[in-house]
C-alpha cells in the first residue's frame, strides 16, 4: 500500500499542476527564473543560519511586520519548519492567486511529510523580486 507522502506527491503532480492552469498562462514567464533566485537564495540562508540574509529576500511590509532578522527567523523556526529546514525542493509553477504572483514549492519538511509552500512575490521599483509572504498548503496550514 503506498504511503501517505507518496499519496500526495502523486496527487500534488496530477492535480496540482493542473488546477491553476487558466492563471499560469498570465504569469510572466521571464521573471521565473529571477523568482526562483530569490527563493532559493532565502532557502539557503535559511540552512546556513543568516538570519540577516534570509531577512534581505522579504518584502519590505514582511521586513516592517518583524522588525529585525532575529524575530523573523525565530517566527520562521517556530512555524515554518519546512522552510527552515526542508530535506527536499521542488519548484513547481507560477501562478496568479488573487491579483498576486506566488511561485509554489513542494518542500519535504524534516519530518518527512510534504507541503507545497505558496511563495507570494513583490516586485521592487528597482526591478528586484522579494518574498511577500508564503502559505504552506497540505499537511500545514499557516500564513506569513
Amino acid at each position: 500500500m503506498p504511503s501517505p507522502r507518496s499519496l500526495f506527491l502523486l496527487f500534488v503532480l496530477v492535480f496540482g499542476q493542473a488546477l491553476p492552469a487558466a492563471a499560469q498562462d498570465n504569469a510572466p514567464k521571464a521573471d521565473k527564473s529571477g523568482i526562483v533566485k530569490v527563493i532559493q537564495g532565502q532557502l539557503a540562508a535559511f540552512q546556513a543560519d543568516r538570519a540577516a540574509d534570509a531577512f534581505s529576500y522579504a518584502s519590505p511590509g514582511i521586513q516592517a511586520m518583524f522588525g529585525t532578522p532575529d524575530r523573523f527567523m525565530e517566527m520562521v523556526r517556530g512555524g515554518y519548519m519546512p522552510v527552515y529546514r526542508p530535506r527536499e525542493v521542488q519548484f513547481l509553477d507560477l501562478v496568479v492567486e488573487g491579483g498576486r504572483l506566488a511561485q509554489r514549492v513542494l518542500l519535504v519538511g524534516p519530518d518527512g511529510l510534504p507541503v507545497v509552500a505558496w511563495y507570494f512575490m513583490e516586485k521592487q521599483a528597482d526591478g528586484a523580486w522579494r518574498i511577500d509572504g508564503v502559505e504552506l498548503r497540505g499537511s500545514e496550514d499557516r500564513t506569513t
